[in-house]
């Protein structure tokens, strides 16, 4: 349990110093926020615009669609701010850098999140928070404290998908030296393609989406609960099993680093 504790305050300590050393610049950091900001609000103007041409898009209102958008969003938001460590892991590599993690009598997880700490994703937080708000406030959903639950659950598991995919990116850059681009497929395409529920795409994608790489289990399905079309109890508890999928992925994580070759300095 001290340990435990030991390493959590560690992980606080790291944010602590990344986030000072943001402030240390903070019209750089003020002016990136609103740029994170403008990026989605670029999606958001996309998705109006077609809305004002098609008024559904398979049976999804203008309002339901942001609600779905915006939970995708503040899910890879939250990912991208706490597990950006990850996402830059090919740099660390490359520069021997690793080498100094290995040496260290702490877990390697913990040192490579604690090594970026991304506070300026709260720009495409914010703008998550604008579309939720909306979203709820014109959906005609009958809010419960299970759909509460939904949220928040979806949240969880959401940051949990997205961070394990991050550690896949992470693990695969033991064998290239270099970040693989296709993987980019996963995380910023997700978040683009997750602006919609997945159903819209096909029977194939949603199978895709729910056995291989799980989105589904964050959005579609208990986005499908939130708006009443389903009524099973299991869609509130379905995003938890996302996490799951981070076994997987520190099973690679663990390949990886057992056949780790430093690259030098």
């Amino acid at each position: 349990m001290e340990k435990k504790k030991c390493g959590l305050q560690l992980y606080i300590h790291y944010i602590s110093i990344n986030v000072r050393s943001m402030m240390q610049y903070k019209s750089s950091f003020v002016l990136t926020v609103i740029g994170q900001f403008l990026v989605s609000f670029n999606v958001f103007l996309g998705i109006y615009f077609m809305f004002q041409r098609f008024h559904q898009v398979k049976g999804y209102t203008y309002s339901e669609v942001l609600l779905c958008f915006s939970i995708m969003l503040m899910e890879f938001s939250l990912a991208e701010c706490f597990a950006r460590g990850f996402d830059t892991f090919s740099t660390m590599v490359k520069k021997g850098e690793f080498d100094r993690v290995m040496v260290r009598p702490r877990n390697e997880i913990l040192q490579v999140l604690g090594s970026k700490f991304e506070l300026t994703r709260i720009g495409r937080m914010l703008q998550a928070i604008v579309m939720f708000i909306y979203g709820i406030a014109c959906s005609e959903i009958q809010w419960t404290v299970a759909k509460v639950l939904t949220i928040v659950f979806m949240l969880v598991g959401g940051m949990a998908l997205f961070t394990g995919i991050f550690l896949i990116y992470a693990a695969l850059c033991f064998f290239t030296l270099d970040g693989l681009e296709f993987m980019n497929v996963l995380t910023d395409g997700a978040r683009e393609y997750g602006k919609y529920p997945i159903g819209v795409y096909g029977k194939r994608m949603v199978q895709i989406c729910t056995f291989i790489v799980p989105y589904a289990l964050v959005q579609y399905y208990p986005f499908l609960y939130l708006l009443g079309r389903r009524t099973s109890g299991v869609y509130v508890v379905l995003p938890l099993l996302a996490i799951l999928f981070m076994f997987p992925c520190y099973g690679l994580w663990r390949v990886g680093v057992r056949h780790y070759k430093s690259s030098g300095s």
